[in-house]
């Protein structure tokens, strides 16, 4: 079969492998592994990581002796260091790449610190992933060694003083090995490419002459890819242009809201594969062809404790607590959502990411993401996740049978009390005040909170609909376009403030918005 064609380094050959230990016991050989790499460190010597590997319970000593981090809190005490060109902060060496990344909705970016060693291990993840298609069904492996098109951040990246920084995917790209090359599209001219808008153009021009086996990127960018290559080679579905298109990889979001409008581009089936790669490392992929869930990885490179999303461990805007309680892999339950603490290759440690998480398969580490810390709605104690929020906009849709690709809910004031405004992409025809009731009613059937709220304090759901373009737009506007952007799923502040100048402007254009 071609995905075992595939001539790999033996360094990666060696890695994969390692024997499956049980979790517990990978973890900690993972904590280990970072604590004695970055030993001799400033951060290191501060939090005493040569006592920790003394002890006969490292992963608790850890979490006695090292504080818990968020982005401007070790920004602040740590990173900031390394951006002035410092070494061995809180990894050896100096960091010569950064990750830049906003979230979903801060507006100021992000320096995540990228080093070769988070890296390869991110590369090691991606050939695990691929080996473990051998398992699924029916699915044709000559794809595998087709092209692969994938749609991310810009390789030509920002230059700073001893540093460059870019979108993690530009990054990987550009520190790609040499064995990936044949199979990637859209090749190293257009990577480089900076203006969203051109790069799409360039690879619709582009389209014929590849043959492509796999889409990898974030649902309505790689949507958008294909519905510019159907109407400019006047198709009926992209299998007329590819007809070895069999798999897409995509994460980030949830696939729900997408797939309904992502298939009618599609002449036949094909697999999809989530993974969970973030700008920190790469945490999770999916495993198994029908699992529910994705399995974290933890034998390699990142150690992950898991924080009870909670009122103890989190205020009313999504804040930790100073001291949270944090659990080990072995500690935690099914069913519960958890803050996700990673430590990594690149020095970052105990550091909040910012999602929540919840295991399907504890056994098998399986989990899914269920939203953000402070992409939640909580008005008046309704405790309405982004989970409860794709779940009742995939019934709805399916039950008015439309495609709604985007959506976000904002909590505004109602009178003395409040309410939710929910702005969804719908362009198909649509009775906006039946799909907000549809939603409002599987809301009150997911979350017992909110149906208790719905009959005091939140007096009203409102619901506006929106064409998926004026999503795009909006998104071009911030200069969050391709790559891992995704349309927050809840706003708040100065990112609500601006969505509502810019429909504003829209409705001035256009008095049907």
């Amino acid at each position: 079969m071609a995905i075992l064609d595939i001539k790999l380094p033996n360094t990666i050959l060696k890695a994969l492998r390692l024997p499956q230990n049980n979790p517990r016991s990978q973890q900690i050989k993972v904590l280990k592994k970072l604590l004695r790499k970055a030993r001799f460190t400033e951060f290191g010597q501060q939090y005493h990581f040569d006592d920790i590997l003394l002890s006969k319970h490292p992963g608790k000593r850890f979490q006695e002796l090292v504080p818990t981090f968020n982005y401007n809190k070790i920004y602040k005490d740590w990173w900031h260091k390394t951006i002035e060109g410092k070494p061995d902060v809180c990894w050896p060496g100096k960091i010569k790449f950064y990750a830049l990344s906003s979230g979903t909705s801060e507006s100021a970016s992000k320096y995540i610190p990228i080093t070769n060693d988070l890296l390869r291990g991110n590369k090691i993840v991606m050939v695990k992933q691929l080996l473990s298609l051998r398992t699924y069904e029916d699915i044709p492996f000559s794809s595998i060694s087709k092209g692969w098109l994938t749609l991310g951040g810009s390789t030509d990246l920002q230059k700073g003083p001893g540093y460059y920084a870019g979108d993690l995917s530009g990054i990987t790209v550009k520190k790609a090995p040499f064995w990936f090359q044949p199979f990637y599209k859209p090749g190293k001219k257009i990577a480089k490419q900076k203006d969203w808008n051109k790069k799409l153009e360039e690879i619709v021009e582009k389209a014929p002459e590849w043959d492509i086996g796999f889409l990898i990127g974030v649902p309505a960018w790689i949507q958008m890819c294909m519905e510019m290559v159907i109407a400019k080679y006047k198709l009926n579905n992209i299998h007329e242009m590819w007809p070895n298109l069999a798999f897409f990889v995509h994460g980030g979001v949830s696939f729900d809201p997408y797939k309904k409008g992502f298939e009618k581009l599609l002449g036949k089936p094909i697999t999809y594969i989530e993974t969970y790669l973030a700008s920190e490392g790469f945490i999770a992929y999916q495993e198994r062809q029908y699992a529910k869930g994705m399995r974290l990885v933890t034998g390699e490179h990142i150690f992950m404790e898991f924080v009870p999303f909670d009122e103890k461990n989190f205020d009313a805007d999504g804040e930790m607590v100073n001291d949270p309680e944090a659990l080990m892999i072995h500690e935690v339950e099914e069913g519960r959502d958890y803050a996700l603490l990673i430590s990594t290759s690149a020095g970052t440690w105990r550091y909040l990411i910012g999602d929540t998480v919840r295991f399907t398969d504890k056994e098998k580490c399986e989990i899914v993401i269920t939203g953000r810390t402070k992409h939640f709605l909580s008005l008046v104690g309704e405790h309405l996740s982004v989970d409860n929020m794709n779940h009742a906009i995939q019934l709805a849709s399916e039950e008015l049978n439309v495609c709604v690709p985007e959506f976000t809910v904002a909590g505004v004031p109602y009178g003395n009390f409040f309410a939710h405004h929910w702005y969804v992409a719908c362009d198909d025809k649509v009775d906006s005040v039946k799909l907000g009731k549809l939603i409002d009613d599987k809301l009150k059937d997911l979350n017992d909170d909110y149906a208790v709220e719905r009959k005091s304090a939140l007096k009203e759901v409102i619901l506006t609909v929106l064409s998926e373009k004026q999503f795009m737009e909006f998104m071009q506007s911030k200069g969050k376009v391709g790559g891992q952007h995704k349309f927050p799923r809840v706003l708040k502040g100065q990112m609500l403030e601006d969505w509502q100048a810019f429909l504003q402007k829209e409705q001035a254009k256009s008095p049907t918005v």
